[in-house]
């Protein structure tokens, strides 16, 4: 049993978490901010720099699962310094980028690869908070929305005053010095430390909810809620990312600054934060699925405002609306792959949530750069985002916990275990 009077270790898991989403998930999506200095100074399309981006997101995902399944195994203080050794060396390397194919192999793979962390981290929290799961997630993710109100200020700066090859290099060893130092804190569960997760009851037993539930990937694989909630991250992270790619060079398109730009995109990062801790605390209430809805329908709003109002105050507004959608949607995302499938084999099955997350996010930005380049404008690319948006909306909707037969035996086990995620 835990000592009353000893530090709950579960929130140094929560602090270190946030610190390395701040760090890989804030300079990870600023990669917008160097599009055109390097288009400029390499001429290249924005198809073929956008497709670097995409390469990225897609590794991002199937390092989730790798190391998601690890992570179950190992503990995440190994996967953590992994991810930021391979992150860092790929910032650095970006320095030295010439040519296309170095591009897509130093960012695409290299940096993508180390990118993964989500699932990982989230994964772990998990085991550590039963009560205050969905809060906790929260705050974790709010440190991917730090990252995104900061990085774009600081990285636009660095690139205005030095150079983006320069900017790359302090990139590099801030994610060397800060990831792979934090990481050394983190513990698998609270066994480790002789503690036990907040909120299960005297006897070490968790207090009655979806963590019952004990799939492995394999049985959670032939379920068809799986899929459809993969289908729903896909929708969504096709429109997401094409967003966080494409809206800084969309609105100097429209004759706005950059510095404008980084700070519409920092404004994204902001209002993720309140997304995760404000919103994000709100699965805890009224339920996971309910709580990812509302997430879904901002995103849905964002578009609307971005193609129907091209002024400065609407990308503000598409920022916000944008910015909530993404944090509220991403805090549940771990709880309802508890909800779902309890925590037997959590971070896979994260891990595989994610990767569906990241192939929309990968497919999303550079449809986006191709209609524009074959186009000539977004509206196209923007309008199929809304439109995806929409479905996401109707297929969350359908959400549902399976049976899971070792383990529910009767209609009135299977109605608690729905009402802890859907009430």
């Amino acid at each position: 049993m835990t000592n009353k009077n000893q530090l709950f270790y579960g929130y140094v898991i929560v602090i270190v978490s946030f610190l390395i989403m701040m760090i890989i998930l804030g300079f990870h999506p600023s990669f917008g901010i160097f599009f055109k200095p390097i288009i400029e100074e390499l001429g290249w399309t924005r198809t073929v720099t956008s497709g670097a981006f995409s390469l990225s997101i897609v590794m991002g995902g199937l390092a989730g699962i790798f190391m998601g399944r690890l992570n179950d195994k190992l503990g995440p203080r190994i996967v953590m310094t992994a991810f930021g050794l391979i992150s860092g060396i790929g910032y650095l390397l970006m320095s030295q980028v010439q040519n296309a194919w170095q591009m897509y192999l130093f960012f695409g793979i290299i940096v993508g690869s180390g990118s993964g962390v989500f699932s990982p981290t989230l994964s772990t929290v998990a085991r550590w908070f039963v009560r205050r799961r969905s809060m906790m997630t929260g705050i974790v993710v709010a440190g991917s929305g730090a990252g995104m109100l900061i990085m774009p200020l600081l990285i636009n700066w660095l690139i205005s005053t030095y150079h983006w090859r320069t900017t790359f290099l302090v990139l590099g060893f801030a994610i060397l010095v800060v990831v792979v130092v934090t990481a050394q804190f983190l513990k698998r569960d609270p066994t480790r430390v002789g503690q036990a997760a907040y909120g299960e009851n005297d006897s070490g037993e968790e207090v009655p909810n979806s963590d019952t539930r004990a799939f492995s990937f394999r049985e959670a694989m032939h379920t068809r809620q799986l899929w459809l909630f993969s289908a729903v991250l896909f929708c969504f992270g096709f429109g997401f990312f094409s967003i966080q790619l494409h809206i800084a060079p969309y609105i100097i398109d429209q004759g706005i600054s950059a510095t404008i730009a980084a700070a519409i995109i920092a404004t994204i990062g902001g209002a993720t934060i309140i997304g995760e801790v404000g919103l994000g605390s709100t699965g805890d209430k009224i339920g996971y699925k309910r709580a990812f809805l509302i997430g879904a329908v901002l995103m849905a709003l964002a578009f609307l405002v971005l193609i129907l109002v091209k002024e400065l105050w609407a990308f503000y507004l598409l920022a916000i609306l944008s910015g909530l959608a993404f944090g509220n949607s991403a805090t549940q995302e771990s709880p309802i792959a508890a909800w779902l499938y309890g925590l037997k084999s959590h971070g896979q099955i994260l891990g595989f949530f994610s990767f569906c997350y990241t192939v929309g996010g990968a497919i999303g930005p550079v449809t986006t750069g191709y209609i524009f380049d074959r186009t000539g404008n977004y509206q196209l690319g923007f309008l199929l985002s809304a439109g995806l948006a929409v479905i996401a909306i109707i297929l969350a909707s359908l959400l549902k916990p399976p049976i899971a037969k070792n383990k529910i035996n009767n209609v009135s086990g299977i109605q608690a275990l729905e009402s802890s995620g859907d009430s």
